[in-house]
């Protein structure tokens, strides 16, 4: 197995997470970068790091690939599999969840045993899921719970470097009264909660709420007693980074105490934040795996229930997960 990996969508923002987990471990030596759209090939500036050359996305530059991430535009990712000559392929677009040999993938949170067919088109699972079957799977094993609550709060990272650019253009034009750019959103989200975007927006919160339901379902239902599956609402927040979650928890029978529910947090893939220090939020996360779990207190009003506040790095978190997958596979 040849251990050049392609990455194509190198000038996002998560190739660009995928480029400094990778520059940071053995296989860093064998990217090679390829561009997702023909317009953008050539040599890449980048101020985090040396120029990069960027090939174009074609049968040749796939055809010694060990693996090939895909981490560019759904058009891109289309592209690839069309070209593709056979080497396997780690999806983060989401572009090809509906492709007969897709496999739903999250390592941090599979069983040690989970393998998937070779030849199989492997699509890393929305970060929110990721984060909320870590978090509902190990309290279930330990304190089985009966139903629960989840408010998910997006990033505008989520909507890679346009969304980001969109919220800081919307910020500045906002302070100095000129016109809001909503190409993105369709929507004011600068100062603004959002429970649902425009009608001309890019992608809708309906379908990523979808989406993370879909996802958090297959990977709770890898544990060996599959915890209840939560309700959950997708909220834009006018952040940059990280996503949030308000999560209350009802348990079968009495709610465990503050400090049992410390107890599971203590060990990775969890940061914990007890009771002495400083609650988990987005900024904080920026730039580290996991995620961080604090500000656990009991349901004033449901004996057998709790609230707890958790936050990721959602671009990190994913970007870990392909690089678990691409690993197994080189």
């Amino acid at each position: 197995m040849s251990e050049v990996i392609a990455l194509i969508g190198g000038e996002t923002l998560m190739g660009r997470e995928l480029r400094e987990l990778l520059a940071a471990s053995p296989l860093g030596d064998s990217l090679r970068m390829i561009a997702a759209e023909d317009n953008q090939t050539g040599v890449l500036s980048d101020p985090h790091s040396d120029p990069i050359l960027l090939t174009a996305l074609d049968a040749t530059s796939l055809k010694d690939a060990g693996a090939v991430i895909l981490a560019g535009t759904p058009e891109a990712t289309q592209h690839a599999l069309r070209v593709n000559s056979g080497a396997p392929l780690v999806d983060l677009t989401h572009a090809t969840e509906d492709h007969p040999r897709a496999r739903l993938r999250a390592p941090l949170v599979e069983p040690h045993e989970f393998r998937v067919p070779h030849d199989a088109v492997q699509v890393i699972a929305h970060p929110a899921a990721i984060a909320l079957a870590l978090l509902i799977g190990r309290v279930h094993q330990h304190y089985p719970l009966a139903q629960s609550l989840v408010h998910v709060f997006e990033p505008a990272s989520e909507r890679g470097l346009p969304g980001i650019e969109e919220l800081q253009k919307q910020t500045v034009n906002l302070l100095s009264f000129q016109p809001l750019p909503k190409k993105v959103f369709d929507s004011q989200l600068s100062f603004a909660m959002l429970a649902r975007f425009g009608e001309e927006a890019q992608v809708h919160l309906e379908e990523v709420e979808s989406r993370i339901e879909r996802h958090l379902a297959t990977l709770l239902a890898m544990n060996t007693v599959a915890p209840p599956m939560p309700s959950i609402r997708l909220l834009q927040a006018p952040v940059f980074h990280g996503h949030s979650f308000s999560v209350w928890l009802a348990f079968e029978g009495a709610a465990p105490s503050v400090e049992q529910m410390e107890e599971l947090f203590k060990t990775e893939p969890f940061d914990l934040r007890d009771t002495t220090s400083e609650p988990p939020n987005n900024v904080a996360i920026a730039g580290q795996g996991g995620v961080a779990v604090g500000a656990i207190s009991p349901d004033r009003n449901r004996s057998n229930a709790l609230w707890l506040w958790m936050a990721s790095d959602n671009v990190r978190l994913a970007a870990e997960n392909a690089l678990a997958v691409v690993k197994e596979v080189i």
